[in-house]
């Protein structure tokens, strides 16, 4: 599982079990013995891609992201600890059911910022908005973690029906809106905003997101690969925001961004 989780690029059957045979000197029946375990488990699964079959992580039972984050299909039983907040997001289309690096840091980000930012928030009104919700897995944990309200938005129309779905799985139809508005149509500022986009968006956006950012509020930016970070976070700390945290997983890299 961790050469799985670790590998930058996804792996066949074949080259997996030939990496379990060198890695600890089992012979291939004993590796074949491993991998069909981990699949008879739901651990592993195969997906099927441009003519090739890869062995990745489940995502069809209970994953823990983070330190708080449990994400979970529906229907699947979990006996959360404490402080766990368990979210329920069914498989779709819409990008963010947490098999992506960058789901998984800005879920990570959302976190660190909720619990070791700006906890203060957790007791008073708090805002997010999530641009380019996809299945509205961030927009989702934000509210889970104690966040009052939130605004998600897309312009594919696949994934704003699916974060809908997801939000009601979630019974946060009261203060979770899910909408195809544009940036230009938002005219209110936020406590926090999300976006997990790609690294050009990201540096486009940042006039709208500083505007659409509270004063002493909170960022996460994720997609952007690691050869990116410094020159984007060097564009948001230039003026107006001052970075808090910086993770990356398989050269992809995600920032907690906190407002001046």
């Amino acid at each position: 599982m961790e050469r799985v989780a670790a590998s930058p690029v996804r792996l066949t059957p074949q080259v997996l079990e030939k990496t379990v045979c060198e890695t600890y000197g089992l012979n291939k029946a004993r590796a074949r013995e491993v991998l069909k375990k981990l699949l008879v488990n739901g651990q592993l699964e195969y997906i099927y891609e441009f003519g090739s079959t890869y062995l990745v992580r489940s995502f069809n039972q209970p994953v823990r992201i983070s330190a708080h984050v449990v994400v979970t299909p529906p229907g699947r039983g979990y006996p959360p600890a404490p402080d766990d907040v368990v979210i329920q997001i069914k498989p779709g289309a819409a990008f963010g059911g947490g098999r992506h690096p960058t789901t998984r840091l800005s879920l990570k980000a959302i976190e660190f910022l909720l619990k070791k930012v700006r906890p203060d928030w957790l007791q008073r009104k708090c805002s997010v908005l999530d641009i380019g919700t996809g299945s509205g897995i961030l927009a989702i944990a934000a509210l889970c973690l104690g966040v009052e309200r939130g605004l998600a938005i897309d312009i594919d129309p696949c994934a704003i029906s699916e974060a809908a779905e997801n939000r009601a799985l979630n019974h946060l139809e009261g203060r979770l809106t899910v909408s195809d508005f544009r940036l230009d149509d938002i005219h209110s500022s936020f406590s926090m905003v999300i976006a997990n986009l790609r690294y050009p968006s990201l540096k486009n956006f940042y006039p709208l997101i500083t505007r659409l950012t509270d004063s002493d509020g909170g960022v996460v930016l994720s997609g952007f690969r690691l050869h990116e970070r410094d020159d984007l976070i060097g564009l948001y700390t230039a003026r107006h925001f001052e970075a808090k945290w910086t993770a990356d997983e398989l050269d992809w890299a995600a920032t907690v961004l906190k407002k001046k």
